[in-house]
């Protein structure tokens, strides 16, 4: 949303702040003049009056105006604003930029540059400058500055890791920049938001890890989305909960193993997440030898839970088509190289099939890995082991001939560079997935959908599409699904879900009573 169309909707916007309407958490920040400070939507202090009240569409627009973050309501635990468009060049662009600056992996252990992202974007930093500029109303290294300074604000309230670790995990080259950074946009010394130690999250007992507090919009099916993952889950790498505590009560939670490799370092440990659904909120407990990559491992929870999408925009489009669908998230992966490998196993045969192969793979490749729970002793391969396996060692999983070649082509191209997260560019990333042996339009939006978080993907080839849209048995189906999906855009990921939803989400129908 930009500045000039918050002018215009303040009213609107002030209506949401003082209804404390959790829908629009995250889709604007109110600033108030007599205080000098920008709070969430959903902040519990009194609400101030409306002439001293102004409403931005970004935490980095109201830091560029001079206001401080609540220390109340924390407007780094707001879901991210994500609004997509299908015809504005210089909009896709600027968000582009903005997706690639909110990706850790992107900042936190390299020198960042506005020529760097321009040449990356492939556009001069001139233009790039101009277009955010003119979408976000502040420069690239403004909204950078926010991120980081944000992503230490959460660090420093919830955690007890040393300052100089915190401000070099949020990007800032020296204790020095990150003190006064803080100091020039927040008037306070990091060490004024320190908490008391946090406590054990007893859903799981375990002292060796801290706890995250990440906010969503609602409404946000958890059952539904648990229940999808359910149907796909891999023992020994993780477990999910839907359990029944008392009449119209319902605890949710997840736990699974984690490893990733950046810069040549390898990390790897667990993670325990549980939804505490009465603050729309997801927590979110961290081991502690994870602790050296934890922006990426918060920046990666949240698109495998869907956590930043806005459902009053999505709804706006597919309710007609989807009236049950309305909670539905599109979930993501914490692993990008294990969703596409698991959508490799994944093609021509059904879901339980491909979990079989996905959990021989794992028993077979998996590196073990000690965690507090005795269901849980291995990660996922490597794209470094897959890449090495031979065909001979596949085959005997039960994984035919041209999936072997898809996975370890992938495996290859993967280690060599290929990115599968939400900061990838989705079309360069589709194509080089496509020009994979074994890779297929089905399979590239399928990891574009999950792993990309492109909202607007579309496996125009699969059956239950087609049976929705009432091609089936036609002739070119998939060139008629997609005629007939137009309606859908910018959000056809979530039509894809809430179609699929038919055939999963009685799993988590049966658990609610």
């Amino acid at each position: 949303m930009k500045a000039q169309e918050l002018t215009a909707n303040a009213d609107a916007c002030y209506a949401a702040m003082k209804a404390r309407d959790a829908r629009f958490d995250g889709c604007f920040f109110t600033a108030v003049t007599s205080t000098g400070i920008y709070c969430r939507p959903v902040c519990s202090v009194k609400a101030p009056k409306r002439e001293n009240c102004r409403f931005f569409g970004h935490a980095a627009q109201a830091e560029s105006a001079g206001f401080r973050p609540c220390l109340r309501c924390r407007p780094e635990l707001a879901p991210h604003s994500v609004v997509w468009s299908i015809q504005d060049a210089s909009y896709i662009l600027a968000h582009q930029a903005a997706k690639l600056l909110d990706e850790p992996e992107s900042w936190a252990h390299s020198s960042f540059s506005v020529d760097k992202l321009a040449l990356r974007l492939g556009i001069s930093d001139r233009h790039l400058r101009r277009i955010f500029e003119a979408q976000f109303g502040v420069s690239p290294l403004q909204y950078l500055q926010t991120r980081r300074l944000l992503t230490a604000k959460q660090l420093l309230a919830d955690t007890q890791l040393p300052v100089t670790h915190i401000a070099l995990m949020s990007g800032f080259a020296s204790v020095r920049r990150f003190n006064a950074a803080f100091a020039a946009h927040y008037k306070l010394n990091p060490t004024q938001l320190r908490h008391a130690a946090p406590k054990a999250d007893s859903a799981q007992g375990v002292t060796q890890s801290i706890t995250i507090k990440l906010g969503y919009r609602p409404p946000y099916d958890v059952a539904a989305m648990l229940a999808f993952m359910e149907t796909r889950r891999i023992n020994t790498i993780e477990v999910i909960a839907i359990e029944s505590i008392a009449a119209r009560a319902h605890k949710y939670w997840a736990r699974r193993t984690f490893g990733i490799e950046i810069a040549g370092k390898k990390h790897a440990g667990w993670l325990h997440m549980r939804f505490d659904e009465a603050r729309h909120q997801l927590l979110l407990t961290v081991s502690d030898s994870l602790l050296d990559v934890l922006p990426l491992v918060i920046r990666r929870v949240r698109a495998a839970f869907d956590l930043d999408a806005d459902p009053k925009a999505i709804n706006a489009v597919l309710h007609d088509d989807f009236p049950a669908g309305d909670g539905l998230r599109v979930p993501g992966a914490l692993d990008g190289f294990e969703l596409a490998v698991r959508a490799v196993l994944g093609q021509q045969i059904t879901v339980a099939g491909a979990r079989t192969l996905a959990q021989r793979l794992v028993d077979r490749f998996g590196e073990p890995i000690a965690t507090p729970w005795p269901e849980l002793t291995r990660l996922f391969p490597s794209p470094a082991i897959l890449a090495a396996a031979t065909s001979d060692e596949l085959g005997q999983l039960g994984i035919v001939r041209q999936r072997q070649s898809a996975i370890v082509g992938l495996a290859k191209a993967v280690a060599s560079g290929l990115q599968l997260h939400g900061g990838a560019d989705v079309h360069a990333t589709i194509k080089a997935l496509k020009a994979l042996n074994g890779i297929g339009d089905w399979t590239a939006q399928y990891i574009a959908m999950r792993a990309l978080r492109w909202p607007d993907a579309f496996p125009a080839a699969d059956v239950a599409l087609h049976k929705t849209l009432g091609v089936q048995g036609l002739k070119s189906p998939a060139r008629l699904a997609e005629a007939a999906a137009l309606g859908w855009k910018p959000w056809r990921s979530y039509a894809v879900i809430r179609t699929w939803s038919r055939t999963w989400r009685g799993l988590a129908t049966a658990a609610t009573p």
